[in-house]
């Protein structure tokens, strides 16, 4: 029986990383839910692993049993708007009821609020497993982590009201962009007022593409200050359903994820409530939704890198041309060899950074309980500059190595891969948004910047490759001697466009400087991954390390007789 966990063994490899102990030892606090008599808390270490990889069977089960078979379906169907309400597609509803039965909600939440306390490690693995089967529908799933904020920013009575709800199997969504206000989310024009008599916040106005918009649960942007134009006049809200004044005036027709309804919202007079302070809308609660959600779309992206790598290698094994299986000739099986060193090497970064953000947000939560020791505080500030700066990086390469893959496996099909019986067409199709929504890659790009040009990614790197340095031998150590002239290059690189004190050539070549940062950092960690399972990452890194070589060596060749005389020519007209 297939399942899209056990069938992946590279999946349960990043469980036995050696920062999984720390890990596991701040989300448990001492293990103390088990000493508080909760009967599915874990008691030590072993038991919490062992916890994890039944939720991950569990998860890979209904998500290739249930899910993969019903995905043709709601794609074909997809959502609908009956009576200003939307009405998820037949099998979506299939879906949320089994993974709701499977208890597959509260993935993040503490276990005294119904919640299966997972790190966000765990929650990007279940997210990858249930993408693979359909993107569409993983995107109304996670979605459940916009309860994250919640949790960080309201109320303990608002946490009792609505944590509950989402670990039995409610739904969410973050309404945040408007016809107007799109990347540019400090011309949210939604208006907010307080009603005196009721008590109440009042929102009116309109929003445009939320994702999974008719949910049980939302989170709000909107303007609480009047007169303001910029984000200090924005605040978070908590809106409920059940309470009414939000219509659903229009549903999306897109290219992918056809599961996934995008919603134009019109709100009438809708009572909500402040969550956490006002006027912090967007300058903080905001930016901890999307990096929560850029994180969420990196696990959504390997999850389609892995579907089209396999979609790919299964056809090129059975097709056969003159004489041969396709699968034999080169130009083929380049193909799967960058499409699978992608895969791995992604999906590398997307569970590093999960643990990055894991260790900060673990620390951050035990500051609410007791004073963090000074070792403590150095360690949260740390895995929190970390996080912040693999975020970007892990969003935006994984999310064009899932537009890759797929358009490379629609290649291996060839016609066939035009045709709309073959699922490639549809992973193409689900793939195209990734790099654009929760903040394009373009904006990914302007995230990183700051780091690649004050050098907290080169110091990285050098850190990440004294480190391999000293435990890798053989054929990695000779990989890693093919990178450490990439990050001289890179270093090179660097340097140059700080001197140019030009910020149009800054602006200009960033994504070149971004290119090299990620593929730098991927190689060491294909390399420090293949030093500890050659036999599911060998190969890969091997190929990785070649891609970055060829990919860096050009891009520094560029940069470096890049100059500002150059510009007028690119412009456009």
């Amino acid at each position: 029986m297939a399942n899209y966990y056990t069938d992946h063994p590279e999946i349960a490899f990043h469980l036995e990383h050696p920062q999984m102990k720390r890990l596991v030892e701040l989300r448990e606090k001492n293990y103390e839910d088990a000493q508080k008599g909760i009967d599915y808390a874990p008691v030590d270490f072993e038991d919490t692993i062992e916890n994890y990889r039944r939720i991950l069977e569990i998860t890979g089960d209904v998500a290739a049993n249930v899910i993969e078979p019903n995905s043709e379906s709601v794609d074909l169907e997809g959502p609908h708007l009956e009576n200003n309400r939307m009405v998820y597609a037949s099998k979506t509803k299939e879906n949320l009821e089994v993974t709701r039965k499977a208890g597959l909600y509260g993935v993040s939440m503490p276990r005294r609020y119904g919640g299966l306390n997972l790190p966000n490690v765990i929650f990007s693995m279940m997210s990858e497993i249930i993408s693979a089967s359909d993107a569409g529908f993983q995107n109304i799933w996670s979605l459940q982590s916009c309860i994250d904020t919640l949790y960080e920013f309201g109320s303990e009575e608002q946490r009792q009201k609505y944590i509950p709800r989402i670990c039995a199997g409610e739904t969410m969504s973050m309404d945040l962009t408007e016809p107007d206000a799109g990347s540019d989310l400090q011309r949210v024009m939604l208006k907010a007022t307080f009603d005196e008599k009721e008590n109440c916040w009042r929102l009116n106005g309109v929003k445009r593409f939320i994702t999974n918009g008719d949910s049980d649960i939302h989170l709000v942007l909107a303007r609480s200050e009047e007169g303001t134009k910029d984000g200090r006049g924005l605040s978070m809200f908590i809106y409920d359903k059940r309470n009414g004044g939000v219509d659903v005036r229009h549903i999306e027709h897109k290219l992918g994820i056809h599961g996934s309804p995008t919603c134009e919202l019109t709100y009438k007079n809708a009572k909500a409530e402040l969550c956490g302070d006002r006027k912090m809308g967007l300058i903080k609660y905001v930016m901890a939704l999307m990096n929560g959600a850029r994180l969420g779309i990196a696990a959504q992206s390997v999850g389609v890198e892995q579907e089209a790598y396999n979609e790919g290698l299964a056809y090129a094994r059975e097709r056969a041309q003159f004489g041969q299986k396709i699968i034999n000739f080169p130009a083929v099986y380049d193909m799967l060899s960058r499409m699978k060193a992608k895969l791995d090497a992604g999906r590398s970064l997307l569970y590093q950074t999960a643990r990055y953000v894991d260790l900060y947000k673990c620390l951050e939560d035990i500051a609410r309980d007791r004073k963090l020791t000074p070792e403590e505080r150095t360690e949260m500030k740390t895995y929190s500059r970390l996080a912040d700066a693999f975020t970007p990086i892990t969003k935006g390469m994984n999310s064009e190595y899932a537009s890759q893959n797929a358009y490379d496996a629609i290649s291996i099909h060839g016609g066939s891969g035009f045709i709309m019986e073959y699922k490639s067409q549809r992973l193409y199709r689900d793939a195209r948004i990734f790099s654009i929504y929760e903040g394009t890659t373009q904006l990914q790009v302007v995230a990183a910047v700051r780091y690649i040009t004050n050098g907290t990614y080169l110091q990285v790197m050098k850190d990440m490759l004294e480190g391999e340095r000293s435990k890798v031998k053989g054929e990695m150590a000779a990989l890693l001697d093919r990178v450490a002239p990439l990050i001289d290059l890179y270093e090179k690189a660097v340097a140059y466009v700080n001197e140019q004190n030009n910020q149009e050539v800054h602006d200009f070549l960033a994504r070149r400087l971004y290119d090299m940062t990620c593929e730098i950092i991927m190689s060491l960690l294909i390399i420090d991954d293949a030093s500890r399972a050659p036999e599911l990452f060998e190969k890969s890194a091997n190929v990785y390390v070649r891609m970055t070589e060829e990919d860096v060596c050009a891009k520094s060749y560029y940069v470096m007789h890049f100059t500002e005389a150059d510009l007028p020519s690119f412009r456009a007209e």
